[in-house]
């Protein structure tokens, strides 16, 4: 069977006349006429790209022979700080933008829904309503997110297991993105320190008490990926290791995080920007633990840029070259390390997947 390339992280804007007139009258996301800039209240980010819409995305994928993309939510819809109302109409068109874009070009495109742990009740009817009424497959949450009294706490904590639960159950694929580091940690936003540095030490904090609490193994049915190769987790693994070693009162009740590494329900994908990141990641986890990400179209994912003689899948071909990995093991990183993350041991949606993908 043909190997495919599937890009196992993606983004998507809707176009601007897709986005409802509330979301702009009250300043929580719109993009201007001109498709040049995407914004917020007191914030704006210019579209660096025209594959962020849909058409345009699509010509990018055959130009760059990519068969199929898992679309993230947007990192700007998490709806921290928002007001209830406010929140849940922002997420909910959020997911049914993603629907809609799978189930119109199901060949192209699995997307994936967004909820807010701190409202876990209400998060449980969106996840039901997604996965039941939606066919969504794709969990997506931030690493960390305001409660409903102003306290950032990591995705990870306890009062979410009832999220992780019906993940589980479910059979989900979850993705775990960082955002809003500016928001909770006390520096000034500058030289994007929040991107280049915070946003790899938020992925990092949430691995930590993913594999704490011990959640690949209480809830089996769901599979965690880490944005970013989970970047800062890797090179933190010995220092972790050291300290619940050499601290354990500090860990009562917790699992050793040497049982998390390799865990086949724990997966992280290629954007770490060089080899040697790479290779420590398929050291520490094992190349199966590894999907293609290619963060497109945000110029930190793998884009094309004459500056950096970069493309996309430009890392994975390197390390071939390399010996970082083998010829196997890159065709399992493009295609089955992704199906694998999206539906776990369900053969029958894996078939049919390849099959909406293919045509046969």
């Amino acid at each position: 069977m043909k190997k495919l390339r599937i890009n196992g992280h993606s983004h998507l804007l809707p176009y601007p006349e897709e986005i409802p007139q509330f979301m702009k009258d009250k300043g929580i996301f719109w993009v201007d006429k001109d498709r040049k800039f995407m914004l917020q209240k007191n914030w704006s980010r210019p579209v660096t790209d025209s594959s962020f819409f849909l058409n345009e995305k699509l010509e990018w994928m055959e130009h760059n022979k990519i068969d199929h993309a898992v679309v993230l939510n947007l990192s700007q819809l998490y709806g921290n700080g928002l007001r209830l109302e406010e929140m849940k109409q922002a997420l909910r068109f959020q997911n049914d933008f993603n629907a809609r874009v799978q189930k119109e070009h199901p060949s192209k495109f699995t997307t994936g829904f967004v909820v807010h742990p701190g409202f876990v009740r209400g998060a449980l009817w969106e996840m039901e309503r997604c996965v039941e009424v939606l066919g969504m497959d794709l969990l997506c949450l931030p690493t960390h997110y305001m409660d409903t009294i102003g306290t950032w706490r990591c995705i990870f904590d306890e009062e979410n297991e009832p999220i992780f639960e019906l993940a589980s159950k479910y059979n989900l694929a979850v993705e775990v993105h960082p955002y809003d580091g500016e928001k909770f940690i006390k520096l000034e936003n500058t030289n994007w320190r929040f991107h280049l540095i915070w946003m790899l030490a938020q992925c990092a904090d949430a691995y930590h008490f993913l594999t704490l609490n011990g959640y690949a193994d209480k809830y089996p049915g769901m599979r965690v990926c880490f944005a970013h190769g989970g970047q800062l987790a890797q090179i933190n693994l010995g220092r972790r290791i050291q300290g619940f070693d050499g601290r354990p009162d500090l860990f009562e009740g917790k699992t050793h995080p040497r049982k998390s590494v390799g865990h086949p329900n724990i997966f992280f994908d290629t954007l770490v920007h060089d080899t040697n990141s790479l290779k420590l990641v398929i050291e520490n986890q094992g190349s199966k633990q590894v999907i293609m990400g290619l963060d497109d179209p945000y110029p930190l994912g793998e884009m094309e840029s004459l500056s950096q003689s970069s493309y996309p899948g430009k890392i994975l071909d390197l390390a071939l070259e390399r010996n970082i990995i083998n010829a196997t093991e890159y065709d399992q990183i493009w295609d089955d390390n992704v199906v694998q993350w999206l539906y776990g041991d369900d053969e029958k949606k894996k078939k049919a997947f390849k099959k909406r993908i293919m045509g046969k």
